[in-house]
């Protein structure tokens, strides 16, 4: 499936339709060259990872930007078009969103099964040493990582042959080319850009609607103009059950949150401060801190800290 047909249909980027997850049951090809195939599928569904690649397919050249990480609810992709007509395909699971800023359209789809990144059909490969010889290549650069290289050569004029550049260190692919009968280079990819990244952090804030009056805070009164829209609870950081009600007089919003003072971060400083047309003001009340953030003059935001109140 190539890049751009597979951009235009939502589908995830298929740019090798090779089979690689091994097992024991498979003995007739090199033995460490198939630990390599094992090797680049458990990076592709393990690692976090991002960078730019650029995919080739007869005289058409792409390139793309992707970001993929894995936490405990799955995969998330993000694919990014830089060049052509802009897109932009983000997937968690089995939904595909695209973003076509061109024509401001948003498309949802969902597509249960189908593989991320690179292309990979794990169901099958029992049918590999079947019809592949397997083997392992030189060690060669590829956007300056060091990848040990496998071949996988047909045995008939039944499918094409590939080639495969893993990092070696992590076993990533860095890059795959997919050749005819005549050794000819039909389409490949091959990453430009590759950092090791640190581990990602996914913080979930885990918002709830909620009634703060229940716990004991009140708003005794608000500017003219100015009603609650919306109150929650939800998680900041590290701190969990901090207290957010939103404000709003139909074009400006002002965020008011309250966390407890007993919180591990260190203790803010109380009072008002300015980032261009938004105002922060911060005040203590009992054992929490109120924080009021909003795009409005400072009069309104301190009004809104200093009528925040708890009662019992």
């Amino acid at each position: 499936m190539r890049l751009s047909r597979a951009l235009r249909l939502l589908r995830p980027v298929r740019v090798l339709p090779f089979l690689l997850p091994v097992s024991a049951a498979i003995a007739q090809t090199d033995a460490s060259a198939l630990q390599w195939l094992q090797r680049i599928y458990s990076a592709t569904q393990q690692l976090n990872y991002t960078g730019t690649f650029v995919y080739q397919h007869g005289q058409q050249v792409e390139t793309s930007r992707i970001t993929h990480l894995v936490d405990r609810a799955g995969p998330r992709e993000k694919l990014e078009t830089l060049d052509g007509v802009p897109r932009e395909i983000i997937r968690t699971q089995d939904e595909i969103v695209c973003y076509l800023p061109a024509s401001m359209t948003v498309k949802i789809d969902k597509q249960p099964g189908q593989p991320m990144f690179p292309a990979i059909l794990p169901e099958q490969f029992k049918d590999l040493s079947e019809n592949y010889i397997v083997r392992k290549g030189e060690v060669e650069r590829v956007a300056g990582y060091s990848c040990q290289v496998v071949v996988l050569e047909p045995k008939d004029r039944m499918r094409y042959g590939h080639r495969l550049w893993a990092d070696l260190k992590t076993g990533m692919l860095l890059k795959a080319k997919t050749v005819d009968e005549k050794n000819e280079v039909l389409e490949q990819f091959a990453f430009t850009q590759f950092p090791r990244s640190r581990e990602w952090r996914i913080e979930n804030s885990g918002a709830t609607r909620a009634n703060l009056s229940e716990s004991g805070w009140t708003l005794r009164s608000s500017p003219p103009g100015f009603h609650t829209v919306t109150e929650l609870t939800r998680t900041l950081g590290e701190t969990r059950g901090v207290g957010h009600m939103v404000l709003s007089d139909g074009l400006a919003a002002v965020s008011v949150f309250i966390e407890s003072a007993t919180s591990k971060h260190p203790a803010p400083q109380p009072g008002l401060v300015r980032q261009g047309a938004i105002n922060v003001y911060i005040r203590q009340v009992g054992s929490h801190w109120v924080t009021v953030v909003g795009e409005a003059p400072a009069e309104s935001v301190k009004y809104i800290a200093n009528a925040v109140e708890y009662r019992r």
